[in-house]
C-alpha cells in the first residue's frame, strides 16, 4: 500500500503536535500539512492534496463542519475524520458531520485540548487506514435525515405514548466504524408498528451515546433513547447501549418483562459495550424469537454471537460489502456462517421487517 498523506487541522498547537507525533509512529502515514483553522486547511489542501484530513470541530475563522463542506467541493476524493471533544455539544456536531459525509470520528479523551491523545492513537491510525481502503466516500444523508426530522417533529412518535406492550421479539444491531451514518440510513425506515424491540450496540464513548440516541429519536419513526438500568423492552421502541458499559437483557421473574441490565462484566472485551455480550444475553432469553444484525465495523465483535443466533433458529442479517464503510465485522459473520441474509444497507430495514414478521 502506498503512503497515506494526512493533513492535520486543529486550532491548538499542542493538539497539532500530539496528532503529528502519533501519526509519525506508523510508516504507512505521512503528515503532509498542518493547518490552524478551516481557511488555512483549504489552502493547505490545495498545496498538499492529502488523502485524509483530521478535522477539529471548534476553530476560529472557519469551523470544522464548514471547512469539510468546502473541502468536499474542491477535493471530492478526500476523507475527513473528525477529532471531537467529549462534550454533548460536540457530540451532536460530530453526528451532523457524519451525516454530511465525514468518514468517522475520534473522541479526544480529556476535552478540547487533550494532553493524553495517545490513548486513542491506535484508533486514529486504524480509522485513517480504513478510510483510504474505501473506493468511494459515503454520500451525505443530511437532507434525507433533515426531511425525516421535520416530519417526525410533527408526529411526535404517535405510538410512543400508547404502545406499552412488552415485546416477545427483539432485534439486536451491532455496528462500529461508520455506524452512525449507516444507522441513519437504515433505522428511519423502520415503521412504528414493528412487532419487536430494537437494541443498538454501537461502539462509542460514554459521552456520545445519549446524544446519538437523541439524534436517532429525532430522525426515526420509532422512539429511541439511551438504555438505562431497568428499562423495559417494548414493541416498536428502540434503545442504544450506553458507552463504557455492557448491556444485558434479562427477564424480570416477578413481572415477566424483558429488562435492561447494565454491567461492567466481562471486563476483558475489546469493546465496551460489546456486541457479542448483548447478543448472547438476548439469545438466552429470546432464543429463536431474535434477529441479529451486524453492520459496518472493524474487527469481529458480534460474529460469534451471530453464529449462535443462527444455530438457535433465530434470523441473522449482515451488511454486504458493497455498502459497508468497513467490511470487517459483517465479513467475519459471513465467513463463519453466521449470516443467513446478506444485504446492502439500503435493503437492511426491509430485511429486518421481513425477519420480524417471519418469527
Amino acid at each position: 500500500m502506498s503512503t497515506i498523506k494526512v493533513l492535520i487541522v486543529d486550532d491548538s498547537a499542542m493538539m497539532r503536535k500530539a496528532i503529528r507525533q502519533i501519526l509519525k509512529t506508523d510508516a504507512a502515514i505521512q503528515v503532509v500539512g498542518i493547518a490552524r483553522d478551516g481557511e488555512d486547511a483549504l489552502r493547505k489542501d490545495v498545496e498538499s492534496c492529502p488523502d485524509v484530513v483530521t478535522m477539529d470541530i471548534n476553530m476560529p475563522v472557519m469551523d470544522g463542519i464548514t471547512c469539510m463542506l468546502y473541502l468536499f467541493e474542491q477535493h471530492p476524493e478526500v476523507r475527513v475524520i473528525m477529532v471531537s471533544s467529549l462534550t454533548q455539544e460536540d457530540a451532536m456536531t460530530t453526528f451532523e458531520a457524519l451525516e454530511l459525509g465525514a468518514f468517522d470520528y475520534v473522541a479526544k479523551p480529556s476535552g478540547t485540548v487533550s494532553a493524553n491523545l495517545h490513548i486513542v492513537g491506535k484508533e486514529l491510525i486504524a480509522k485513517i487506514k480504513a478510510s483510504v481502503a474505501q473506493t468511494k466516500r459515503r454520500p451525505s444523508v443530511f437532507s434525507k435525515a433533515k426531511s425525516r426530522q421535520g416530519a417526525q417533529k410533527e408526529t411526535e412518535h404517535p405510538l410512543a405514548a400508547i404502545n406499552t406492550q412488552e415485546t416477545q421479539k427483539v432485534v439486536v444491531i451491532g455496528v462500529s466504524t461508520g455506524g452512525p451514518g449507516t444507522l441513519l440510513d437504515i433505522l428511519p425506515d423502520i415503521p412504528p408498528d414493528l412487532d419487536a424491540a430494537i437494541v443498538v450496540v454501537q461502539h462509542m464513548p460514554p459521552m456520545f451515546t445519549a446524544s446519538f440516541a437523541k439524534r436517532l429519536d429525532q430522525n426515526c419513526q420509532i422512539p429511541f433513547k439511551e438504555a438505562a438500568q431497568g428499562d423495559i423492552l417494548r414493541k416498536g421502541q428502540g434503545m442504544v447501549a450506553p458507552g463504557g458499559i455492557h448491556l444485558n437483557v434479562r427477564k424480570n421473574i416477578n413481572h415477566g418483562e424483558y429488562v435492561v441490565r447494565l454491567t461492567t462484566l466481562p471486563a476483558n472485551t475489546l469493546f465496551t459495550p460489546s456486541v457479542n455480550v448483548t447478543m448472547y444475553s438476548a439469545l438466552e432469553i429470546f432464543g429463536r424469537c431474535m434477529v441479529g444484525v451486524l453492520l459496518t465495523g472493524m474487527g469481529s465483535d458480534g460474529a460469534d454471537a451471530m453464529v449462535a443466533i443462527r444455530q438457535a433458529g433465530g434470523i441473522t442479517i449482515a451488511e454486504a460489502e458493497s455498502t459497508a464503510i468497513v467490511f470487517g465485522m459483517p465479513r467475519e459473520a459471513i465467513e463463519r456462517g453466521g449470516a443467513e441474509i446478506v444485504a446492502p444497507a439500503y435493503n437492511i430495514a426491509k430485511e429486518i421487517i421481513k425477519a420480524v414478521n417471519r418469527i
